[in-house]
């Protein structure tokens, strides 16, 4: 996005679209279960750009047996001594399943590069091996979307602020992602550096300007929609049965069951 900085997407108008673009998606699930697809979208970009706040919203209406959301811990010592790429495929979907990846392999070219947790030989292993890697993935038939979350300097501070006076949200920041904000310059360095080694033309990365949340939503899931060469799937037809007559049950007294209190009635 160039030129004047965009206005806020109004609430409403989002909230609107956003229901549209969601039923979509609904869709689009149905439309991998009916084909035996396997979708796998990456979510990328620094701390706070809105990653976790957007797939939020992808797997709001989907089905978790069909859409998992993986967002993988550390490694663990025995994976450490794993080829890199090996703990990230037990997470692919089998036919008919949608992976959302809260980050994804390309924590290597990231924060393993940039704080040490990696030696120079493996990050460039990894970019060597990481475009032949997708490049399997492709020709067995894989769906595979890569979304790069960008926010400006100023916009990543404010978000770490927020989350430091909001109880609810403090446990997103970590000492890490505070420590990025005097690394700014060098993320974009390492940011660059993977763009150049592995956006490729089968499986290309797709920038989403995010300063604006709920624009970057519209834009990311709008974008994933268009595409897949997705058809709406007819629902089977269901029909509600009349119920039955009473057979003569009678519930047992509510005083020898133990419920919880009524919190709601102090408001």
């Amino acid at each position: 996005m160039t030129g004047k900085k965009a206005e806020k997407v109004p609430r409403k108008a989002y909230e609107n679209e956003l229901l549209r673009l969601q039923t979509e998606l609904v869709k689009l699930q149905e439309w991998v279960r009916a084909e035996s697809a396997r979708l796998v979208v990456v979510f990328e970009g620094r701390d706070a750009a809105g990653k976790g706040g957007t797939i939020k919203r992808v797997a709001e209406h989907l089905n978790p047996r069909v859409a998992r959301i993986v967002a993988l811990p550390k490694p663990t010592e025995r994976q450490r001594t794993q080829w890199y790429f090996q703990r990230y495929v037990e997470h692919l979907p089998a036919a008919g399943e949608i992976v959302l990846l809260d980050r994804s392999w390309y924590n290597r070219a990231g924060v393993e590069h940039m704080m040490g947790f990696c030696t120079k030989e493996e990050y460039q292993l990894f970019l060597r091996q990481c475009p032949v890697f997708e490049r399997m993935l492709l020709e067995d038939g894989i769906l595979l979307r890569k979304y790069w979350f960008s926010v400006s300097d100023t916009e990543q501070q404010e978000r770490f602020r927020r989350r430091m006076e909001d109880p609810t949200r403090r446990w997103k920041l970590s000492p890490m992602d505070l420590e990025s904000i005097t690394r700014w310059e060098a993320y974009s360095r390492a940011k660059d550096e993977m763009m150049v080694h592995t956006d490729i033309p089968e499986a290309p990365w797709f920038v989403v300007e995010s300063d604006d949340k709920r624009r970057a939503r519209l834009n990311m899931i709008a974008h994933l929609l268009d595409s897949v060469p997705y058809q709406e799937v007819p629902p089977p037809v269901l029909k509600l049965p009349e119920r039955p007559p009473s057979t003569g049950y009678q519930r047992p007294p509510r005083d020898l069951q133990t419920y919880v209190p009524d919190h709601a009635a102090s408001l």
